[in-house]
């Protein structure tokens, strides 16, 4: 019996609980004072089962999405209704966890390699490097280890692969569904672009309202649905299709997002 307990990546449970409580406790105001977290569906969360659940989301910024979803997802499980208050779940949070990233953004400094500690599964980007556009093949020891990550519990992926709204779905996460065969979360944020910085270390404004919708898992066809089929089903549940960006540019969406900003904080003042 082995006295120290590890993940499938090494990674030792008893360091990485502490990694989370410490963090989760710092964290929290960000989405409980400074700003307000609206959390939609969290009931779904309680539902699934412990391994192989894949979220996929919009992104916003590089770890204050993650962050916040690690508060609803171990709130949920505690019994919270769309709700982080009282943050006494952190204490015995869900250690199987884990979130794809960029192998280069989890190497920039001291406190992206302890938030990889905490459950980055990372990955090199095929199209993106060091600021520049590529063109590379996948490695197939990142699509093993996201394998192994949805083996031992969930994953959270950002499929997009950017921050940037409305950019396309990369088929690589067609591809993890298809040979993994997960079940598939959506969930649509919105806020944290306007909350934090782009590293998400930094708030960048309080009073600032945030959502997290979590939808019901996705009606996927493992072995009929081909990859663009999967993509577009995505891109839809996430909020993200192109067809969407025709009803109203993100110009225009952004000034009415700061013109119904103004109009909170000004009952709430």
């Amino acid at each position: 019996m082995k006295l120290i307990k590890r993940n499938p990546f090494g990674h030792i449970l008893f360091i990485k609980k502490w990694l989370i409580r410490i963090l989760g406790i710092i964290s929290h105001r960000r989405y409980n004072k400074f700003n307000k977290l609206q959390i939609e569906g969290s009931e779904i969360i309680r539902d699934l089962p412990d391994s192989n659940v894949l979220f996929v989301s919009n992104h916003q910024t590089y770890f204050a999405d993650v962050a916040a979803m690690f508060h609803v997802f171990n709130a949920a499980l505690k019994g919270r209704v769309d709700s982080i208050k009282n943050i006494g779940y952190i204490w015995n949070p869900k250690l199987n966890i884990y979130y794809i990233a960029a192998a280069e953004t989890m190497k920039a400094g001291i406190l992206p390699k302890i938030f990889a500690y905490m459950g980055s599964v990372s990955i090199q980007r095929t199209w993106r490097s060091d600021g520049k556009d590529v063109k590379r093949q996948v490695k197939m020891s990142d699509i093993s280890n996201i394998g192994t990550a949805l083996a031992d519990g969930w994953v959270i992926t950002f499929p997009q692969g950017t921050t940037k709204p409305f950019n396309p779905i990369r088929r690589g996460t067609a591809h993890i569904i298809k040979t993994y065969k997960p079940v598939v979360i959506p969930i649509v944020i919105d806020g944290f672009r306007r909350s934090f910085d782009k590293k998400g270390l930094l708030i960048k404004k309080r009073g600032v309202l945030q959502t997290m919708v979590i939808k019901k898992p996705l009606q996927i066809d493992y072995e009929n649905d081909s990859f663009d089929d999967i993509v577009t089903q995505i891109e839809y549940a996430i909020e993200q299709h192109p067809s969407l960006l025709k009803v109203i540019s993100v110009e225009d969406y952004k000034k009415q997002e700061d013109a119904l900003n103004k109009k909170r904080e000004f009952w709430q003042s």
